[in-house]
């Protein structure tokens, strides 16, 4: 458990939990080793939390409309699909092992009771994914101005 809170710690998103809060979500937390070029899951699904890198590669794919090049994440902390603790909603990227690698699992319905018990690790959680959001839609300025002045 305390191996888990630690993982945790060094994951950027999950600094708005305190040491305790921490705890609570290692406890509830499932370490898992992948092997390479295993699909943790695939764009259409549903996952059911979000995933952190403690060690290997991970590639990440848009698929669909928003296809594009992949995108490796090999740096431990990462934290994949945040909106998954929070979000019912299918994924539109696929994300696989390109090494094998140690994830931690944080289950959505652990992070959704936390929040419910702390109200104001809600509102930190909401600041924090607003901030991304802003942040990703402030990336695609550049190429909606161009998109526009076609």
């Amino acid at each position: 458990m305390d191996d888990a809170a630690a993982i945790l710690g060094r994951a950027d998103f999950f600094m708005i939990c305190d040491d305790e809060q921490r705890r609570m979500l290692g406890f509830a937390s499932d370490r898992r080793h992948v092997e390479a070029d295993e699909v943790i899951y695939k764009a259409g699904t549903v996952p059911e939390g979000a995933y952190v890198l403690i060690e290997g590669t991970l590639k990440a794919r848009n698929e669909g409309v928003e296809a594009g090049k992949p995108y490796a994440l090999s740096e431990p902390g990462s934290v994949v699909s945040t909106m998954a603790l929070i979000l019912d909603k299918p994924r539109p990227v696929t994300i696989t092992a390109v090494t094998d690698c140690e994830l931690l699992f944080v289950p959505r319905t652990a992070f959704l009771k936390l929040v419910r018990q702390y109200p104001e690790l809600a509102q930190k959680a909401a600041q924090r994914i607003e901030r991304e959001l802003n942040g990703y839609l402030g990336a695609l300025d550049p190429l909606r101005r161009k998109m526009k002045s076609r």
